[in-house]
């Protein structure tokens, strides 16, 4: 039976603009969906036919209630979402370019506001593995120091921990020292590290990728795996380094792909008795599979509306 995975971090609405090649400034209709990189995780997992909970605060709003609605049917627990009646639900205004990247503009809201009143500390000796998204969550307090505190009492009870970054520049204006100093704890405890390219590039201040991947393993990361879009996935546990391709696809909209791999990687890891002690060659076939999966995602429009099943990708002859 698959274990069940803890997925921590922002749940939030991403209004997407309908007028593609264009900036924030010139959209003018937008569409809502269902987003959050922790979130966008917790129902990759279960789309793919995991088990996932999901932990965050949205608004006691329209929104927030959408949102709870969002992970219901897609058969993520909600027991650890948490609604604020005082503050409201986390916005996201998000366009796309020619090329499928985004365009963000944040209004934080309730997802910050989680208290650490609001969790029951005792629930992690029921998620053997958990993962922490942090596209929001370092941010500030109350919930980063929060946050802090279970990935901390997550590693002490020896789950298997999963990190991811998720750096935004829109979110650290010319912070990126501090964003690096933030992730640093996470990056030296955690089992299993997904960062963007352009994230190790940031986090080590190095431009050559197999430098940048050895500072992090110096930094204390174990297992780190390395998106590159349409080149596939860089994944090294220190001794052994694989470049795993992925698959051609026409991308209309990259949000959610980084957090689909995610998904797909934890999906896998949930299946095993113990995968701190994984073999490096079962690795990298769990990252090709997880590969296709981000690929997929980029194919369609929303992140949680694009995930796919277990069954669509196999349907891609991997």
């Amino acid at each position: 039976m698959k274990q069940t995975v803890l997925c921590i971090g922002e749940i939030l609405i991403d209004f997407f603009c309908q007028q593609v090649e264009t900036d924030l400034q010139h959209g003018k209709t937008f569409e809502k969906h269902a987003g959050g990189a922790p979130a966008n995780v917790s129902a990759a997992i279960v789309k793919l036919g995991g088990r996932a909970e999901f932990c965050g605060k949205v608004g006691a709003d329209g929104f927030g209630h959408f949102l709870e609605s969002v992970l219901i049917e897609a058969g993520v627990g909600v027991s650890h979402l948490v609604k604020d009646a005082q503050t409201p639900t986390t916005l996201a205004f998000v366009s796309r370019k020619k090329d499928g990247e985004r365009d963000f503009q944040f209004f934080r809201g309730a997802d910050e506001q989680l208290l650490k009143k609001d969790i029951a500390i005792e629930m992690l000796k029921n998620y053997p593995i958990c993962h922490f998204g942090s596209a929001t969550a370092l941010l500030s307090p109350p919930f980063c120091n929060v946050y802090r505190e279970v990935f901390e009492e997550a590693v002490q009870q020896q789950h298997f921990v999963s990190f991811d970054p998720n750096y935004r520049a829109d979110l650290w204006p010319n912070q990126q020292r501090d964003f690096v100093e933030k992730c640093k704890p996470y990056i030296e405890k955690a089992d299993f590290i997904k960062v963007s390219e352009e994230e190790l590039f940031i986090l080590t201040n190095e431009k050559n990728i197999n430098t940048a991947t050895e500072k992090l393993l110096e930094m204390g990361a174990n297992l780190i795996a390395v998106t590159r879009g349409s080149k596939g996935t860089l994944i090294t546990n220190g001794k052994q380094l694989q470049q795993v391709p992925s698959i051609p696809v026409k991308s209309i909209d990259s949000t959610g792909a980084g957090d689909a791999f995610v998904g797909a990687m934890l999906f896998q890891f949930s299946s095993l008795t113990n995968p701190k002690q994984i073999d490096f060659e079962t690795v990298c076939v769990m990252v090709r599979f997880a590969n296709y999966v981000g690929a997929i995602v980029c194919e369609k429009v929303g992140a949680i509306a694009a995930l796919p099943t277990n069954g669509e990708v196999l349907m891609r002859k991997i």
